[in-house]
């Protein structure tokens, strides 16, 4: 599930080539591949690429500010380096370094985030991700090509990376199609208005010991346990990419997405492992003459 939309121009198009699902699918495999060969290590370093944890925010799109901006002052050094000599040369090779390090940064948190689209989403993820990949072979080039003893190859190297960064910055603009087109990592729960007065949502027969019941708060679906005899009660759709929670396996206290895997804690829904890195809405609960009811502590907006 995401946000997408009938679209035009560039994205329209690449949402209709149906040819990019067999190697999309192919890469993800490996991605998810490499994640697994790292035995019990595995789950913990995917949750970190995506963001869970420590951070609770999307990596990907904290990290791509550092190559672009770097790219920007390595292009700006270049030139004036060339034309004026009024700063060092070195200026440029030294940021198009630091920008290489945050495209490789970029990349690991990038193709984790990706094993987790489908559809059109996943179309635009893999021209985004080819493009980008491209670009920092293309810009790794430029760095061994500055440092060939050569003043022409120095320039050719200068070249090379000046034509690359508005490749980059459309790159970019795709980057922020999946974000802004296709909700891709946004907060599935994020427009959701829920009930800040007790609601009722049904009688405490309901609501078994273990059995997940989903049911409804005002614009907001409810996943509700009882654990130990006790109601438990969170946000029913997932907040990585809108998966239904209530159809999820339950072990002990923590519910695992049944789409991508993302684990959350039924008592107060906080993330427990990737991809998802937001927290589930938790709702206070109560059973009061036979009926349980359900409210939010306070209010989401």
């Amino acid at each position: 599930m995401s946000f997408e939309g009938n679209r035009s121009g560039f994205g329209g198009w690449i949402d209709g080539q149906d040819w990019l699902d067999q190697p999309a699918e192919v890469i993800q495999g490996w991605v998810l591949k490499l994640y697994e060969v790292m035995g019990g290590a595995g789950p913990t370093v995917k949750s970190l690429a995506h963001g869970t944890k420590p951070l609770g925010h999307p990596l990907h799109p904290a990290l791509v500010s550092l190559p672009i901006g770097a790219f920007a002052v390595m292009v700006l050094a270049d030139w004036t380096a060339i034309f004026t000599r009024a700063i060092p040369s070195e200026v440029g090779p030294f940021a198009l370094i630091i920008g290489i390090l945050g495209m490789l940064g970029a990349a690991v948190t990038g193709y984790t985030d990706y094993t987790g689209t489908i559809g059109r989403e996943r179309r635009c993820a893999t021209v985004h991700a080819a493009t980008m990949t491209t670009l920092l072979v293309v810009m790794s080039v430029s760095l061994i090509l500055r440092y060939g003893h050569s003043a022409n190859l120095f320039f050719i190297g200068v070249l090379l990376s000046t034509v690359a960064y508005p490749v980059m910055l459309w790159g970019g603009y795709l980057g922020g199609d999946l974000s802004f087109g296709f909700g891709t990592m946004v907060n599935h729960n994020a427009f959701v208005e829920g009930v800040t007065e007790w609601t009722e949502v049904g009688t405490t027969k309901k609501f078994a010991e273990r059995k997940a019941v989903r049911v409804n708060a005002g614009d907001m679906a409810v996943m509700i346990v009882r654990l130990g005899g006790r109601l438990n009660a969170i946000g029913a759709t997932c907040s990585h990419a809108g998966g239904p929670l209530d159809e999820g396996e339950l072990v002990d206290d923590i519910v695992t997405c049944p789409w991508h895997g993302s684990r959350f804690c039924i008592a107060g829904g906080r993330v427990e492992g990737g991809p998802a890195t937001f927290d589930q809405p938790a709702l206070l609960v109560r059973e009061r003459e036979g009926k349980v009811e359900v409210k939010l502590p306070f209010p989401l907006h």
